[in-house]
C-alpha cells in the first residue's frame, strides 16, 4: 500500500477523522487500553520486519540499535501508560477559594481531537508510535506523517498500524516536502513535529495560520562536559554508547567534549580503545550503522573536509573508517576546531565529535552558554557542589549526570527541548497532558454567594471582604 496522499485527501481524512472523534468525543479508559494493548502486540509481533525496514532503508542498520531505540521503548511506555491512565484520567479536584466556597472546582482532561504527528528518518518507529501512545492515552485520533526516506519503514508500519486501527483512529501519509508543508497546514487540533530547529520554525508558521498548538522536539549542540574528579575511562565508557547509537544520528547524542585541557591526550587514546573494542572490523562491523543515506554522507564528509582545510587535528577511531560505497564511516575526533567552526556552530547529526580543552570551569560556562540552549546537557563528574553548579547556571532541555542519551528512556518523565531546541514536551504524564485539554469546570450549589452580595448592605459587605483578607 501507498500512503502518498494528494493534499485534497489529507484534508478529507482529516475531515473524516473530526467526524468520528465528533461521534465519540471522550472514549472510555477500557477502550484507550484495549488499543495501547493492540498497538504493544502488534509491535511486538511485528518486530522482524520493522528491522529489516529500517536496515533496508539506512543501507544497514545495526538490529541492536532497531531493538533498544525504536521498538524497546515503545513497548516501555505501553506498559507504563497502561498502568498510569486509570490515574491520569481522573478529574483533579481544586480548592475553590474563600470567595467561592460554596462552589465545587474540578480539571476535567478531554481529549483535543485530530493529532498531527511528523516523524524523522532517524527513528522512525519510536518517533512515531512513541507520540502515537500519548495520543490515543489522551483519547485523540492521529495522523502520521512518516519521511520520504524511510519507504520501507513507512510501508511496514503502516500494515502493522492497520491491524490495530481503522482509518478513522490512525492513518499514515508520506511525501516529499511538498506534502509535508500541506500536512503542517491542515487544522490539526495539534501537532507534533520532530526534526531540525531550521524546519521547526516553517512548522510553527503553518500552524499559526489555524491557531493550531505545536509541540517541536528539535534538537542543538548538546555538550558534554567532563570534569577534572573523572576518570577518564569511565567518562569514555558513559560517553560512547550514546555517540555511536544510530552512529551519531540522534537529537539528543552528545555534540562536543569540554574536558581539561591535561586530559585531552588520554581521553583521545581512551576513545579509540574502547571504540576498536566495539568495533573490531571498524567501518567493517555488522553492528555500525550506516549513515541515513548518501545525502546525510556527503554532508558529514563536507563537515570532515572543512576542518581538514583549516587544519584542524582529525582523529579517525578505526583504521577501517571509510566505506563510501555503502555510505559508512567510523566516528572521527576533532582536536581543538575553531569554536567559530561549523561543527561548533551547527548541530553535527552524525559521527564526528569535536575536543575543546579548557583551563576552568568558568571557561565551560562562557562556551555552553554562548550557544542556544541544547536538547541534553551531559555532566560527567561525582563532585556534588559542581553537579548543583551546572543543574542551576545551564539552561537545556533535560540532563543527565554520569550517563548519556538513556533519559530519553525513562517513561515517567518528561521528555523535551527550550528555546531552540524546542517547545513543549511529551512521555509519561506530561505526554497525557500535552494532548488533552484541561477543562476547570465549577459547580455551584443552591446557596449561591452573588444574591447575598448584592442583597447586602454596603457596611456588610465590606466586613465580608474585610474578613476574606484577614482584616
Amino acid at each position: 500500500m501507498k500512503y502518498d496522499l494528494t493534499t485534497v485527501q489529507m484534508e478529507n481524512a482529516l475531515s473524516s477523522m473530526r467526524e468520528a472523534f465528533t461521534a465519540n468525543p471522550m472514549p472510555s479508559q477500557a477502550s484507550r487500553i484495549k488499543k495501547l494493548m493492540g498497538l504493544k502486540s502488534a509491535l511486538i509481533e511485528y518486530t522482524d520486519k520493522l528491522c529489516t525496514a529500517v536496515s533496508l532503508d539506512y543501507g544497514h542498520r545495526s538490529q541492536l540499535d532497531t531493538l533498544m531505540a525504536d521498538i524497546l521503548p515503545c513497548i516501555g511506555n505501553i506498559d507504563h501508560t497502561i498502568d498510569c491512565l486509570p490515574h491520569w484520567m481522573t478529574s483533579s479536584i481544586r480548592h475553590s477559594g474563600a470567595l467561592l466556597s460554596t462552589s465545587r472546582v474540578e480539571v476535567v482532561y478531554q481529549p483535543k481531537g485530530v493529532v498531527g504527528i511528523v516523524t524523522p528518518w532517524n527513528f522512525p518507529i519510536m518517533l512515531s508510535v512513541g507520540p502515537l501512545i500519548s495520543v490515543l492515552a489522551a483519547g485523540n485520533r492521529a495522523m502520521i506523517k512518516m519521511s520520504e526516506f524511510t519507504p520501507h519503514t513507512n510501508l511496514v508500519l503502516g500494515e502493522m498500524l492497520a491491524t490495530v486501527f481503522d482509518h478513522s483512529e490512525v492513518q499514515v501519509v508520506e511525501g516529499e516536502a511538498d506534502i509535508a508543508a500541506s500536512f503542517t497546514a491542515l487544522n490539526f487540533d495539534h501537532m507534533l513535529f520532530t526534526g531540525s530547529t531550521q524546519v521547526g520554525r516553517h512548522v510553527m508558521k503553518a500552524a499559526a495560520a489555524n491557531l493550531t498548538p505545536v509541540t517541536l522536539e528539535l534538537g542543538g549542540k548538546s555538550p558534554v562536559i567532563v570534569a577534572e574528579d573523572m576518570p577518564i575511562n569511565i567518562a569514555v565508557e558513559r560517553i560512547i554508547y550514546g555517540k555511536s547509537l544510530n552512529n551519531g544520528q540522534v537529537c539528543v547524542a552528545p555534540d562536543y567534549i569540554l574536558l581539561p585541557e591535561s586530559k585531552v591526550e588520554q581521553f583521545i587514546d581512551e576513545y579509540k580503545s574502547q571504540y576498536q573494542s566495539l568495533f573490531v572490523e571498524g567501518v567493517y562491523s555488522n553492528n555500525l550503522t550506516s549513515m541515513a543515506n548518501q545525502r546525510q554522507y556527503e554532508r558529514i564528509m563536507a563537515l570532515l573536509d572543512e576542518e581538514e582545510q583549516a587544519e584542524t587535528r582529525i582523529e579517525a577511531c578505526h583504521s577501517d573508517a571509510l566505506d563510501p560505497c555503502n555510505h559508512r564511516l567510523v566516528t572521527h575526533l576533532l582536536v581543538e576546531p575553531s569554536l567559530t567552526s561549523t561543527v561548533m556552530t551547527e548541530e553535527i547529526f552524525g559521527p564526528i565529535l569535536p575536543i575543546i580543552g579548557y583551563k576552568n570551569i568558568e571557561e565551560v560556562f562562557s562556551i555552553v552558554n554562548s550557544k542556544p540552549q541544547p536538547l541534553a546537557l551531559y555532566l560527567m563528574t561525582f563532585d556534588r557542589d559542581l553537579q548543583a553548579q551546572v543543574r542551576t547556571r545551564v539552561h537545556s532541555g533535560g540532563m543527565c549526570i554520569n550517563d548519556c542519551v538513556f533519559h530519553l528512556a525513562v517513561d515517567d518523565a518528561p521528555f523535551g527541548g527550550v528555546g531552540e531546541s524546542g517547545i513543549g514536551h511529551y512521555h509519561g504524564k506530561e505526554g497525557f497532558l500535552t494532548f488533552s485539554h484541561a477543562k476547570t469546570v465549577m459547580e455551584t450549589g443552591v446557596d449561591h454567594r452573588v444574591k447575598h452580595l448584592f442583597s447586602a448592605e454596603d457596611n456588610e459587605l465590606k466586613s465580608a471582604v474585610m474578613n476574606m483578607l484577614g482584616k
